[in-house]
């Protein structure tokens, strides 16, 4: 039973990813639209839940070919699978300002869900200029990404592959708080 209710705000999160490119510089993107919702009980950590939903077709590496590559069907095929979807499982650890949490889900990409777990932390409260309360929270996480059918990819004359196989995703997470029990402090 959760004691809070939260939405993710967009305008002050982001969803990163970091890719090795011919095995020797690392390339970053983000997706610039999702929606999330976080139920968080700091009693019982064990019984909040985290669902998040990002539109594919968001992809944003800063190079408008590459990013047209990646919505293709060598890659998210967002045609066909327009959503990546996470949906926490189990949290664990502590939700109180700056403690260490782990966060394992379903992680769905081009319709293929695997297990995942972020390592996050729980950054604090805040109340914004308008009365609201915000929490803040940064997670990472490690994800292969030819166990969910992103494949494609090129040898290189001297040795190697053209795009890593790991990538590395971080988030930074502001969240507004929608509604709160009566027993809730923030």
């Amino acid at each position: 039973m959760s004691d809070t209710k939260w939405t993710l705000d967009p305008a002050h999160t982001q969803i990163e990813f970091a890719v090795k490119h011919m095995m020797f510089t690392t390339v970053r993107g983000q997706f610039s639209k999702f929606e999330g919702a976080l139920d968080l009980d700091r009693e019982s950590p064990e019984t909040s839940s985290i669902e998040v939903t990002i539109d594919a077709s968001s992809i944003d590496t800063g190079v408008k070919d590459r990013d047209e590559h990646l919505r293709s069907d060598d890659f998210f095929d967002v045609q066909k699978f327009p959503e990546i979807t996470f949906r926490s499982t189990d949290v664990s650890g502590s939700i109180t300002e700056g403690d260490e949490l782990e966060v394992t889900g379903d992680l769905t990409i081009r319709d293929v869900t695997r297990e995942v777990t972020l390592d996050a932390r729980f950054e604090g409260t805040g109340t914004d200029p308008w009365g609201g309360t915000r929490a803040g929270f940064t997670a990472t996480t490690k994800i292969d990404r030819r166990d969910f059918g992103l494949e494609w990819n090129q040898a290189l004359e001297t040795g190697g592959v053209l795009v890593g196989h790991d990538i590395t995703i971080t988030l930074q997470v502001q969240a507004v708080l929608q509604e709160q029990a009566e027993t809730a402090t923030v």
